[in-house]
């Protein structure tokens, strides 16, 4: 578990790096107001997962990992606008995000909602200067597009939002999960893979295992939300349960909802057998990823 957490640390260091450097668009930016306030949000210690992601996966395949890089940073972009609008009042309605207030608490709900618009469309404007090959780059836009959209995270948080305080089937709470968490994940390890060249049943391994994966992250964050210590989440716990929301503990009870995201891990790993001692690494993160506490 040790050797996982330095791993993370570097990259994650690695990432802020060059996420400091994209940033420095002062010279661009015609508000000063929107600059903090994306800037706010985006340095406020996330853990970076999905960029370091698309950087591991890159190291995996021997893809272009610069580029990888840049690309992952983008993914965090709209990662981050997400992150604001859920928080806002129409949505969540949550004050508090990674131990400090959430972006519209501080800038307000208006300067909120363009500051995610702001991050969102910055994030396509990097993938479009991505230095790869034409096709490449278009199949790259293509996937962030439709991951992202209303096929994806979008239409998942519309799916989670019209099932609060209803009776949903499991297959339906697997739906939400699937695209309103999952798809960005997926996404972020398919980066990976389009900045090189790969086979077929690298390609499907590596789609397999991202499914996965990010069931067993939302799994967690469900048990966490009910059981997490609110100091080292950054925000409040228990907000799923106010606002009556679909979770796995919900379906299961808690010690089933530990096993199936043990199962979930399991399952993840199963599909990177055929890289053999190369894709430890990303087994180890699924570990991290039972273990987390925030």
């Amino acid at each position: 578990m040790e050797d996982i957490k330095i791993i993370l640390k570097e990259k994650a260091i690695e990432v802020n790096e060059k996420l400091r450097d994209i940033m420095n668009i002062k010279e661009k930016v015609i508000s000063d107001t929107l600059l903090e306030a994306m800037n706010y949000t985006l340095f406020s210690g996330g853990k970076r997962i999905r960029p370091i992601l698309t950087i591991l996966t890159a190291e995996l395949i021997g893809a272009n990992v610069e580029e990888a890089k840049k690309a992952g940073i983008a993914i965090e972009l709209i990662h981050t606008y997400s992150l604001i609008h859920d928080d806002l009042p129409a949505m969540d309605n949550d004050d508090f995000r990674r131990g400090k207030l959430s972006n519209h608490k501080i800038f307000g709900d208006g300067i909120a909602i363009l500051t995610g618009d702001a991050l969102l469309t910055y994030a396509f404007e990097i993938l479009s200067e991505l230095k790869l090959e034409p096709q490449k780059v278009l199949k790259i836009i293509t996937l962030v597009s439709c991951d992202s959209g209303f096929n994806g995270m979008v239409g998942g948080q519309v799916l989670d939002l019209e099932g609060e305080g209803k009776n949903i089937s499991f297959n339906e709470l697997k739906k939400i999960h699937g695209a309103k968490t999952g798809a960005l994940f997926r996404t972020s390890i398919l980066l990976g893979v389009y900045c090189g060249n790969y086979t077929e049943s690298e390609f499907l391994a590596l789609s397999n295992y991202a499914k996965y994966l990010g069931l067993c992250f939302q799994i967690v964050d469900d048990i966490l939300d009910l059981t997490g210590d609110a100091k080292k989440l950054g925000k409040k716990v228990g907000r799923d349960s106010e606002l009556n929301k679909a979770t796995y503990p919900a379906f299961m009870g808690l010690e089933n909802a530990r096993l199936e995201a043990q199962k979930v891990a399991d399952k993840a790993k199963s599909y990177l057998q055929i890289f053999g001692d190369k894709a430890q690494t990303l087994k180890n993160l699924l570990d991290f990823i039972i273990a987390r506490q925030n």
